[in-house]
């Protein structure tokens, strides 16, 4: 047991270097204030929030949604499956649409918020990883330590940005959201969360959740955090994972931990 357990320790550590994660940048703590159902099966890769309900994405080959879903009790109201041969990945709205991304198929779709109908698809070169905005400008992650703001028309490239952590560039970037002015990244097989100037690509520090239950109690090597989104109205944001039976309201510290 303890062989393993230092294993993981090291994987972990080893993981963090790889993508850049170093210790010298501030982290910030959080408190947790509200916990709610999540659905367990969910494979989390996109989510955001949107006029009192979250929008999820969900991944694997054959398993692949998108949905509509209750806060409070965690209950999907609406769903549409992705084809069966396509690993879907982030969303994020647009005016009246979804847009989505794939895995390695370089294929993505723009869905009705109202009913879930295909509007229409589209293709992009490389990975689909996640997607968020800033009001101006899709921002796309595809594992890389770039970030691509895309026209959210046309979704022609406008400007990319490299992020780094302490000069180092960061990469396995997941799941984003825009919050307040930054970028917030899951950081891929860890723990973190990357806050991220949306201007120079600079990692501004760090938020650890791997105190919430599922982080220390994790079974399943896949079952990771993955999944921000954000309430701007009621200044609430959301942490949830893959397979995660929980979602979690934080409130992230001002100050960094000493």
């Amino acid at each position: 047991m303890r062989h393993s357990l230092y294993l993981r320790g090291l994987a972990l550590a080893l993981a963090l270097v790889a993508a850049g994660v170093r210790a010298e940048l501030p982290n910030y703590g959080y408190r947790v204030e509200h916990t709610y159902p999540h659905d367990p099966h969910a494979y989390t890769e996109g989510l955001f929030y949107l006029d009192g309900f979250l929008y999820e994405s969900t991944g694997q080959i054959g398993q692949s949604t998108i949905r509509k879903v209750r806060i409070e009790d965690g209950a999907v109201l609406q769903s549409r499956a992705i084809l069966p041969s396509l690993f879907g990945e982030g969303i994020v709205n647009w005016n009246d649409e979804i847009v989505s991304l794939t895995w390695r198929d370089q294929v993505g779709f723009r869905w009705s918020l109202n009913d879930f109908s295909e509007i229409r698809e589209f293709h992009y070169a490389g990975e689909g990883w996640a997607l968020t905005q800033d009001g101006e400008s899709l921002i796309k992650s595809d594992g890389t330590p770039i970030l691509r703001f895309l026209d959210p028309i046309t979704l022609l490239e406008k400007r990319e940005i490299t992020v780094t952590a302490e000069g180092q560039p960061v990469t396995h970037l997941n799941e984003l959201e825009w919050v307040k002015g930054e970028i917030l990244a899951n950081v891929w097989l860890t723990n973190r969360i990357a806050r991220i100037d949306p201007t120079t690509g600079k990692v501004k520090g760090w938020i650890d959740v791997g105190l919430l239950p599922e982080s220390r109690r994790k079974t399943d090597p896949d079952a990771i955090p993955n999944g921000i989104a954000y309430d701007k109205e009621h200044d609430r944001l959301f942490i949830t994972g893959k397979y995660w039976a929980h979602l979690y309201q934080i409130r992230v510290d001002s100050t960094p931990i000493q």
